[in-house]
């Protein structure tokens, strides 16, 4: 990936929801149980890494990552995220500074009990692009000091990430990709090729929309804690038009043995410029539904379907 020696799968496991509820931008209700089951079924899969972020569950996800890698041999990459910080009315905010950013680390390397971070990844810009060089020397400064291995970023735009390589090496960009949002192919996969940054991308099946699970009944039933009630992904009129795709993908998948969810995916991975996808899962159910798309391959003439799908 990127200027690193890591090796990744195409797939990594993303861990968002597991955070649970109780937060700004929470799933809603998750059992520990179930998101530890579910982390070592993607291990079985032979998933090796996973994707989590200080926010997810103000903490609570790291420490879920945690508890599940307890006593594993052949542990996994950890990626995790800084820079989003919660105020004490409950929202959350931007951080760029190096004192938070060294703040957020510790309690991150204590929380995963880990020596040091596989990868570790600012999650937002802030609006200024000063601080951005603030936060990135300070994440070269925790990378010379072998607390982090790798520093990439996250929902960076090719601006902020121009101004991040002045100050360090960037091994990695993490950006939303998926069929129906795939603004990264304008100018930022193009830039990541070019640069050599390896792109992890993240909600491949726009947060579980594209899964084939997802109904309308569902998709308008969602528990008011859970974020996606308020998307508008998940509203009219965009709601129809896009299990309208879910059903063309489930056609293209059908004669493959493949689910909606794994041509959705595999639709992000057929960009030369993306590494891996990450892909997030709340019950060992869940992987199992996704995990044949890291060998799946979509032919020309089903990638013109879906390019003729969103064009209409």
């Amino acid at each position: 990936m990127g200027n690193s020696d890591l090796e990744i799968t195409p797939i990594g496991l993303g861990t968002w929801a597991l955070g649970g509820s109780g937060w700004a931008f929470s799933w809603g209700k998750q059992d520990d149980g179930d998101s530890i089951r579910a982390i070592h079924r993607a291990l079985d899969h032979g998933i090796n890494w996973i994707d989590t972020a200080a926010v997810y569950g103000l903490g609570h996800a790291e420490e879920v990552v945690a508890r599940a890698l307890e006593g594993i041999a052949e542990r996994p990459y950890v990626f995790t995220k800084c820079g989003l910080v919660p105020t004490s009315d409950g929202n959350i905010t931007k951080h760029l500074s190096r004192d938070s950013i060294r703040r957020e680390c510790e309690a991150s390397l204590r929380r995963l009990k880990v020596a040091a971070i596989d990868l570790y990844q600012i999650h937002w810009p802030t609006e200024r692009i000063e601080d951005i060089g603030e936060g990135w020397a300070a994440m070269a400064e925790l990378q010379k000091e072998g607390k982090v291995r790798y520093i990439g970023v996250s929902n960076f735009n090719v601006e902020q990430l121009r101004r991040a390589q002045a100050i360090a090496p960037v091994t990695s960009l993490q950006p939303p990709y998926s069929i129906i949002h795939p603004d990264a192919e304008k100018e930022i996969l193009p830039y990541c090729l070019e640069q050599h940054i390896g792109v992890i991308v993240y909600s491949p099946m726009a947060s579980g929309l594209l899964s084939g699970r997802m109904t309308r009944a569902r998709a308008l039933s969602l528990p008011a804690d859970d974020w996606r009630s308020r998307s508008p992904d998940f509203q009219e009129p965009k709601l129809t038009r896009n299990l309208q795709l879910v059903e063309l993908l489930r056609e293209i998948g059908a004669p493959h043995g493949r689910s909606p969810g794994e041509v959705a995916i595999a639709w992000t991975l057929r960009h030369p410029a993306v590494t891996g996808a990450i892909v997030g899962a709340r019950t060992p159910e869940q992987v199992d539904d996704f995990i044949g798309a890291a060998t799946f391959r979509l032919t020309e003439a089903e990638i013109a379907r879906i390019a003729e799908f969103m064009r209409g």
